[in-house]
């Protein structure tokens, strides 16, 4: 077994054990998933391509990926697209439509406002069911520290939640893994290229908040299994 099939399989545990604890995907599923260009989610897509062919049930994938260089984002699609045809994967290119009065820069609420706004359309228009997203284990613990510094509650990102009563559920399947292991699997396979190049990337809150929990170097993991712990308690799912 290489070293690139051996990363593969240990984060296919971790993806099958959100999977099965959280009841994220089953027989007939039609699973949208965002694409953004970046290391979690050109990973995502991978895995969950080899995930279907581990489970005893059949479920469809098609990549979207929204196109933002109406905001002034660089234009992906010369990479991205060859790679979700040598994937063999379904997929779609979608524009992010801003409003004709929306401010440029966009701002980090406001981006993500409109990549989401497009996702979920592209997603009912497509018959999807399900819409997936890389968020990872230090999305989780810096959400909780986010909701805790800045907005005074104890929550955090939920693997599976439901949107449009029912319609489309979204889903992340890789929310037991460290961000470390997934940058160590896009080196392994050649996906931690191209970067969004978000121009709040650096210097935004959250950012500020995973620099904090880098600073504590091995304890990352405690302090991500505890923060995931109490604050999954609190919002019982």
């Amino acid at each position: 077994m290489s070293d690139t099939e051996r990363i593969t399989f240990f984060l296919l545990k971790s993806v099958a054990r959100a999977c099965k604890e959280f009841d994220l995907l089953v027989e007939g599923d039609r699973v949208a998933v965002a694409v953004s260009g970046g290391k979690d989610s050109r990973a995502l897509l991978e895995l969950l391509l080899r995930y279907r062919e581990r489970t005893p049930f059949a479920y469809r994938l098609v990549a979207l990926h929204v196109d933002g260089t109406a905001a002034g984002f660089p234009d992906l699609r010369p990479e991205l697209v060859p790679w979700f045809q040598s994937l063999g994967v379904d997929y779609r290119v979608i524009p992010l439509d801003l409003p004709a009065d929306e401010p440029l820069p966009l701002d980090c609420f406001r981006c993500s406002w409109n990549r989401r706004r497009a996702l979920f359309t592209a997603a009912v228009g497509l018959d999807c069911n399900k819409l997936a997203f890389g968020h990872h284990a230090d999305d989780a613990a810096a959400t909780v520290l986010l909701n805790l510094m800045f907005g005074g509650r104890l929550e955090t990102i939920t693997p599976r939640v439901q949107f449009f009563d029912g319609m489309v559920t979204v889903i992340r399947p890789l929310i037991y893994l460290p961000e470390k292991e997934l940058a160590r699997y896009a080196r392994a396979r050649g996906l931690d290229t191209p970067a969004l190049s978000c121009p709040q990337g650096s210097v935004s809150k959250r950012a500020q908040v995973k620099g904090l929990l880098r600073q504590f170097g091995r304890e990352q993991g405690q302090i991500r299994a505890n923060l995931w712990r109490v604050a999954r308690r609190a919002m019982e799912f």
